[in-house]
């Protein structure tokens, strides 16, 4: 089976209007892009942000009449008042196993001297290696993103064991399982996602991780406790909103590590969590940074 694929030059105030057409006309879904790959990572708090240059994009039946759609969506347009027609193509795309083909993408990465994260379908690499088997599901993390593997580098870096570890916003559960099987005595995993709870259960489960290791919460149903080591892979806007609260999960003495931010938050993190944290030099990869301290002992 084939698709034929409608791509749409538009402008973001004819954007949804578009949008409805085009679902109106029978598409099976309609995707956004930023024509100049300029992707928005982090909006502003409750807004919807789109690119000056947008491509619409509508996914249609490989039998489905091209020049019948155009008509059609061009026709209600002008209804509308609207006098100009974005300019358009069109590309046949060919049915595809999407999961297929990036399981077949996702290779063992080793990070640090000890660690190895390995897809739960993938022969180990080194048997006498500390080995995560991870299945991500539909929860984030898989150690291939820069912030996953900047934190994974932290983790193998440190003396775990008899340590708790807190992972907040643990997605996969990547990181407090990684924890773990470095020799953490303790994991508690952190996420509004359901879905990362899931995962993080699954995850724990394949690795031969006894469930009084660990615990998983959404955020309003985790009771505040204070640990060793406590990660924090999550954007810059929740950490610096959440600063008062991950910071009271290290133990004094502790240590901490944030990720998913840009050099351009330092400041503004490092200020918002400076009442709690010392923090000591910063490591970078491909543009991202992660940020590490120790909870003052007052």
């Amino acid at each position: 089976m084939h698709w034929l694929q409608l791509l749409f030059k538009t402008t973001p105030d004819l954007v949804e209007q578009l949008e409805d057409l085009l679902l109106e006309s029978g598409c099976s879904s309609v995707t956004l892009k930023d024509a100049q790959d300029d992707p928005v990572y982090e909006p502003e708090r409750g807004t919807t942000p789109l690119w000056q240059q947008t491509i619409v994009v509508a996914l249609y039946e490989g039998d489905t009449n091209e020049a019948d759609i155009i008509a059609n969506v061009r026709s209600r347009l002008m209804l509308t008042g609207e006098q100009s027609f974005p300019t358009y193509h069109s590309e046949i795309v060919e049915e595809k196993d999407w999961v297929r083909a990036w399981m077949d993408h996702f290779e063992p990465i080793q990070f640090g001297a000890r660690l190895w994260v390995c897809p739960s379908w993938h022969e180990i690499p080194d048997p006498k290696a500390v080995n995560l088997m991870l299945d991500p599901g539909l929860a984030f993390g898989t150690g291939t993103h820069p912030t996953t593997a900047l934190c994974l580098e932290w983790l193998d870096s440190l003396e775990l064991n008899d340590k708790t570890i807190i992972d907040y916003g643990c997605g996969s559960g990547i990181l407090g399982i990684a924890g773990l099987l470095l020799g953490a005595t303790k994991m508690i995993g952190v996420d509004n996602d359901p879905q990362a709870l899931i995962a993080t259960k699954d995850n724990a489960s394949r690795n031969q991780v006894t469930e009084t290791k660990f615990d998983v919460y959404l955020p309003e149903d985790f009771p505040l406790q204070q640990a060793d080591v406590v990660v924090a892979n999550i954007l810059a806007g929740p950490l610096v909103y959440l600063a008062e609260r991950i910071a009271s999960c290290v133990k004094p003495g502790g240590k901490l590590a944030m990720a998913g931010l840009f050099p351009r938050h330092m400041d503004e993190i490092m200020l918002a969590y400076s009442p709690w944290i010392q923090f000591l030099p910063s490591a970078e990869k491909d543009g991202w940074v992660r940020l590490e301290g120790i909870r003052r002992i007052v």
